[in-house]
């Protein structure tokens, strides 16, 4: 069984092993594809795993070979799943592996935006503080969080952890889902609708998923029901916010600051309106990454590939 990987390096770029899909066939890994080169290189290939290359109706025409295409990701847009469907070829995802990483980082971002750790760490090794008249100093307001209100948009497996984490900082929670479970909710944590969260909220953390309803659900005019000072946090995906309207609410100080690991349109252009935004922390996507996410993250492509070989393929989001 032939076994392409298009663009492997972001998952392994070198410190977990593919030993467990080269037990199950002749593996090929490619740190990276072109789209011209895509065709060439699954030609003949029975199984195609892929992170961000694109794989079209015109590509699966072209190679007929294919059987399965595998995920490594959580996110399957960029493979056109109605036309694999129609061949009869099953494409599996990752739906579960990096709960606890994209969570910490969610409170990670927070708790940078409160405290500005890395740049006042920079200010001491620039010589501020050995200079200062006085015995410390901080660069920007300081902000405690217990006490305060985070409103978390989407109450899913990242939603439910982040707030979680949130709760022992002594936060409350407000949650908005679609589908709600009853037996999470206590003394600290209540559902609620939007329009509630974005009233109450002192933090506003996005964990939904990417959908035409969710879409631009951070623009100008929830921004313009949310407190005074806020604080928006998102890893989850870009185009839940649009950029201008949080640029220039950040700007006005309507928002007291933002931290974000996703944008709209990855890796960022230098002309995205954040990139010069008053009190905004911007990642490059790395929530996801600890070694232990990747590792969760290439044990279920595996099981995902031995599943498959056993004529049961499981994860499957074109059934």
């Amino acid at each position: 069984m032939k076994i392409v990987v298009l663009d492997g390096y972001t998952l392994n770029p070198g410190d977990i092993s593919w030993g467990g899909m080269e037990a199950l066939g002749e593996v090929t890994v490619y740190d990276r594809t072109k789209p011209e080169d895509i065709i060439e290189r699954i030609g003949d290939a029975e199984v195609v795993y892929t992170n961000k290359t694109p794989i079209t109706k015109e590509t699966l025409d072209a190679c007929p070979s294919i059987k399965f295409i595998g995920v490594l990701a959580t996110g399957y847009n960029v493979i056109d799943i109605a036309a694999a469907k129609e061949k009869g070829i099953p494409v599996s995802n990752i739906p579960t592996y990096g709960t606890a990483a994209v969570s910490q980082f969610a409170i990670a971002l927070l708790l940078e935006l409160c405290h500005h750790i890395g740049e006042h760490s920079d200010a001491v090794k620039a010589g501020e503080w050995s200079s200062n008249p006085d015995w410390c100093f901080w660069k920007h307001p300081l902000v405690e969080l217990d006490g305060k209100t985070m409103g978390i948009i989407g109450f899913g497996r990242i939603g439910q952890d982040t707030g979680k984490i949130a709760q022992a900082l002594g936060m409350k929670v407000l949650a908005y889902d679609a589908f709600k479970r009853p037996e999470l909710e206590s003394d600290t944590c209540h559902y609620t609708d939007l329009d509630t969260l974005l009233k109450e909220s002192d933090v506003i953390s996005l964990h939904c998923p990417l959908f035409p309803d969710t879409e631009g659900i951070i623009n100008k005019d929830t921004i313009a029901k949310m407190k005074d000072g806020v604080m928006i946090i998102n890893d989850s995906r870009g185009p839940l916010i649009v950029e201008q309207d949080l640029r220039d609410a950040l700007d006005s100080g309507k928002v007291a600051g933002a931290a974000l690991d996703v944008v709209s349109t990855e890796p960022i252009k230098m002309d995205n309106p954040l990139l010069g935004a008053k009190n905004v922390i911007l990642t490059p996507h790395i929530a996801w990454a600890p070694k232990e996410s990747r590792q969760r993250l290439m044990d279920i492509a595996v099981a995902n590939l031995k599943a498959y070989v056993d004529g049961q393929p499981q994860n499957v989001v074109n059934a």
